[in-house]
């Protein structure tokens, strides 16, 4: 006897489940200028390489004869897949079906995602457009008797998503309105990014928003792409969809597969012994002039290979992946053209974060300091900026990767404390200055009287300046081993290039979860 009537029921509803909301709602998603879930999948990985988890998954309605009257699928597509041959789990929800609010197969295959990435050690991409739960769903007749909440024996909803956190890379993108859960498991990641032309990221939609604080908001206006750019909900913006993708690929190229892995080291075609004669004289010897940060680490790492987070956000901090002779590093630096590099709030915890990151992950740190100290000022004092400061201070302390710290500039206070690890190898350049403060603040400081006192306070400030920049001495931290060496700015390459290799034998005893993960 054969199985293929109950053979042609199953290619009966993959083929209904792969409608997704129908010809009308797939419509309505192209003409917004967005994909679908399952063009989204296939547009990220590899060709032909998905692999589906409950393909059939969601509700058929059945005539009396058992034959099929309507079929709605969940709304929720996760599975396997690869890119650039590594395997992935991929997850989002499906648009065109309730706008993404989760039905209840579709509930359960989103909360499926982070089980699946953590069980198999394979790093997850979640493809997030859609809100939360809905009061509109279920069966409210209050006459009939309901099993409501989840067993008191069940662990915490969002374990799992803290576990996977600690274990393998989570990159998300907000490709059209998230809201709600989704936007938890948004930021609930190692890299987010959102599209500038579809994408806004909310806690509350308009309606909640206008119900609750009488306020009448769009859902750019809430949390459109010129909020959250400069609010840290997103690492990245990107211009559409395939840039999203782009994004994402680029991202994991860095990352090992999991915590019990180190993450790849590529090939390299440029030299290690490579000196740029540009960073000779990249530092102004005017103090008060700026220079472009951004410049002296693509002309240090490998060529095309530094890849920009949080570009607006705490902007006197840049962070960021590259490569150092093929190695994955974290990289962060201070942009002295803005606030002249000064660690704000934002930047604190854009350095907390990125330590976290390479510390989950192994990845050495390589920092291009130029820190004049913490931001000052009425509002960095509302900020709170002194507390996300400290944390940083205290994340990089405790930090178990190696860590490279090249002097660039100023390093000065309890903020440069967070530019060095433990073990830190420091190299400096000849503009290197350091110290408790800058030199124009010590001054202000200590000689506070004798420059109110005198006949011309500014001209004697002026002069207490230039003698003390004349008495400076850069060569003392090296002649007093301080620090590791000072260097000519074009041998800053050469040396991270030996140092990458004298760390490898560390790299490898670091691998497994570690003791502080990364949190959102």
């Amino acid at each position: 006897m054969s199985w293929q009537d109950s053979v042609d029921k199953i290619d009966e509803r993959r083929k209904l489940a792969r409608q997704q909301g129908g010809p009308e709602g797939i419509a309505k998603q192209h003409a917004r200028g967005k994909l679908t879930i399952r063009e989204r999948i296939d547009t990220l990985l590899d060709a032909d390489s998905f692999r589906e988890h409950g393909p059939i998954a969601g509700g058929a309605h059945l005539d009396e004869q058992g034959a099929i009257e309507q079929f709605t699928p969940a709304n929720y597509v996760v599975g396997f897949g690869n890119i650039a041959q590594r395997r992935v789990v991929v997850g989002g929800e499906d648009f065109t079906l309730k706008g993404g609010s989760p039905n209840a197969a579709g509930l359960r295959k989103s909360a499926y995602a982070e089980y699946l990435a953590v069980k198999y050690k394979t790093p997850l991409v979640r493809l997030l457009e859609g809100g939360g739960g809905s009061v509109a769903t279920g069966d409210h007749d209050p006459r009939k008797p309901r099993t409501t909440g989840t067993p008191v024996f069940d662990p915490p909803r969002f374990k799992i998503i803290a576990e996977a956190m600690g274990v393998v890379p989570i990159a998300s993108a907000a490709l059209g309105p998230v809201a709600g859960f989704p936007a938890g498991r948004l930021v609930a990641s190692h890299f987010s990014v959102m599209t500038s032309d579809t994408a806004q990221v909310m806690i509350g939609g308009p309606a909640l928003v206008k119900r609750a604080l009488g306020k009448n908001l769009t859902k750019d206006e809430l949390g459109g792409v010129a909020v959250h750019a400069k609010s840290g909900i997103v690492d990245n913006v990107a211009r559409n969809e395939a840039h999203a993708f782009e994004q994402i690929r680029a991202f994991l190229s860095y990352m090992p597969q999991h915590v019990w892995e180190r993450a790849p080291r590529v090939a390299c075609s440029d030299p290690s012994d490579r000196c740029a004669d540009e960073l000779l004289s990249i530092v102004p010897h005017n103090r008060r002039q700026s220079f472009d940060m951004g410049k002296v680490v693509e002309l240090v790492v490998d060529e095309g290979s530094f890849f920009q987070m949080m570009r607006d956000y705490g902007p006197s901090l840049m962070v960021g992946l590259a490569r150092i002779n093929g190695q994955s590093v974290g990289i962060t630096a201070n942009d002295c053209r803005h606030l002249a590099g000064a660690m704000t709030a934002e930047a604190a915890q854009k350095m907390r974060r990125m330590i976290e990151l390479c510390d989950t992950f192994h990845l050495p740190i390589v920092n291009f300091i130029d820190e004049p100290g913490f931001m000052i000022g009425p509002h960095a004092e509302a900020n709170g900026t002194i507390r996300y400061g400290m944390a940083a201070v205290a994340t990089a302390a405790t930090a178990s990767v190696p860590w490279a710290s090249i002097r660039v500039h100023k390093s000065f206070g309890v903020a440069g404390a967070a530019h060095y690890g433990p073990d830190a190898y420091v190299l400096d350049w000849p503009s290197a200055e350091s110290g408790a403060l800058p030199l124009e603040g010590g001054v202000a400081v200590a000689f506070n009287r004798e420059i109110a006192e005198s006949a011309d306070p500014e001209a004697k400030r002026r002069e207490l300046e230039e003698r003390l920049v004349a008495a400076r001495n850069p060569f003392g931290p090296a002649e007093s081993f301080a620090v590791h060496d000072m260097i000519d700015p074009r041998e800053t390459r050469p040396r991270l290039c030996d140092w990458i290799d004298w760390i490898q034998p560390r790299l490898d005893g670091l691998l497994g979860e570690t003791r502080f993960a990364m949190k959102p």
